[in-house]
């Protein structure tokens, strides 16, 4: 990859992964009605571990880490895997869909911060209105949902916890990309979060290895596709982008959860879009192509295409 440029194509491959995220919402909400949400998780993580393994292993990219590497690793792991789902999971409990929605939806915003902080990455003017562009977008799809914003809550802290604690580990994974290559990491931090999440479990549900039996294959289906599209390639194909652009311009993308979850809940749940949303969707659009950087690769190839053209009609 040249230097500067980044292929339409990882741009594309983060729009699928934004849409099995937020498609993943949907599926999370029905798998935690039927299994135990924690212990659920944690084989939920674990399954997409061995899923990157499995991957890795067959492109030849899989190696041990360094001493170094790991201490990495392990502080990624617990930021990216284990406090985040711990306080998303605890969080969403105790506080209403609009709030935690808007909460989730600075994530970009705090990633920027952070980018600028400790990798002193600068903010460009069209970064800035897109991340503006994307908060109005989340903000329009969220609030107009149906539920009212509520008064703050320790819910809507844990909330917070949970979306910070993410965007720093993608400062991390930015940090170690330079040695180690972020798909590998992807597949440690999943296999450490998930042995933690699962001891986790053993203290705060039981009885969750107990209940995780006698369901049906469809909805056993339902649990490997989360978490081999959703959690395996999804989290590997986002760590790879952190690593290529930059944690801040990869995570606008992040702004597209709401609507692709939107989606997911009108095709499943049977749940009603408003005008409003798809005005929000369309915020959360401009603000995506400014804020990552796609406008001038976007450009670029718009003119790779017309030049044959016109070489054909000389």
């Amino acid at each position: 990859m040249q230097k500067g440029k980044t292929p339409a194509s990882l741009y594309l491959l983060l729009v699928l992964v934004m849409a099995s995220w937020g498609l993943n919402v949907t599926a999370t909400k029905v798998l935690v009605a039927h299994f135990p949400p924690i212990t659920m998780t944690s084989f939920r993580i674990f399954t997409a571990a061995v899923a990157v393994f499995i991957f890795l292993i067959a492109i030849g990219k899989f190696r041990l880490p360094t001493k170094r590497e790991l201490g990495f690793i392990a502080v990624g792991s617990l930021f990216n895997i284990v406090l985040h789902h711990y306080f998303l999971a605890s969080g969403l409990t105790m506080t209403t869909g609009t709030n935690g929605g808007l909460i989730l939806g600075i994530g970009p915003i705090l990633t920027a911060v952070l980018a600028a902080i400790f990798l002193r990455e600068i903010i460009s003017g069209a970064q800035l209105i897109g991340l503006i562009s994307g908060l109005l977008g989340v903000s329009l799809i969220v609030l107009t949902g149906g539920q009212g914003l509520s008064g703050a809550s320790l819910g809507d802290i844990y909330v917070f916890i949970a979306i910070l604690s993410q965007c720093f580990s993608f400062i991390i994974i930015k940090r170690v990309s330079r040695t180690l290559d972020t798909r590998l990491m992807t597949a440690y931090m999943l296999l450490i979060g998930s042995v933690f999440l699962f001891g986790t479990s053993l203290v705060e549900e039981p009885n969750g290895l107990a209940q995780m039996g006698g369901h049906s294959g469809m909805m056993w289906l339902l649990f490997l596709a989360s978490a081999i599209f959703a959690t395996a390639f999804g989290n590997l194909i986002y760590n790879y982008a952190v690593g290529q652009i930059g944690p801040s311009k990869t995570a606008i993308f992040m702004n597209l959860n709401p609507f692709f979850s939107l989606i997911g809940a009108s095709l499943f749940l049977n749940e009603q879009i408003s005008w409003m949303q798809v005005l929000g969707f369309l915020l959360i659009i401009i603000g995506v192509i400014l804020g990552s950087g796609a406008l001038p690769e976007l450009i670029r190839a718009r003119k790779r295409i017309r030049t044959p053209r016109k070489v054909m009609d000389e």
